[in-house]
């Protein structure tokens, strides 16, 4: 079991940068990927961005590619996202999440372990 708990978001205004941290507590071993996901009000949960614990390779949507950056501090137990030039259409609830299985990782259905979410609202 593992628990997730996610901090950092906030409100700011468009252009502005954000870092959302989500540390790990519990069984942690032995993961396949952990990601960032954002949901809004009516909308499925989409993915933002992804690593993977192996090799530390990342995959990126591509609405945030170039602006954000997924990273990870395995000696903490934390992971990132630091979000920069921020757009009014990244505004969300974000979440952080844990998947120990070799599965598609850009799928939150895959995932095992979810926080409870983190909300940025970025103004124009």
């Amino acid at each position: 079991q593992v628990q997730l708990v996610e901090s950092g978001g906030g409100s700011v205004q468009a252009g502005g940068s954000l870092r959302l941290s989500c540390g790990a507590s519990g069984y942690t071993y032995s993961l396949y990927c952990m990601g960032w996901f954002r949901q809004t009000p009516g909308k499925e949960r989409e993915g933002v961005a992804v690593t993977y614990a192996g090799g530390g390779s990342t995959n990126y949507a591509d609405s945030v590619k170039g602006r954000f950056n997924i990273f990870q501090d395995n000696a903490k137990n934390m992971l990132y996202l630091q979000m920069n030039s921020l757009k009014p259409e990244d505004t969300a609830m974000y979440y952080c999440a844990a998947n120990w299985k070799i599965s598609s990782c850009s799928d939150p259905r895959n995932y095992d372990a979810w926080g409870q979410g983190t909300l940025v609202t970025v103004s124009s």
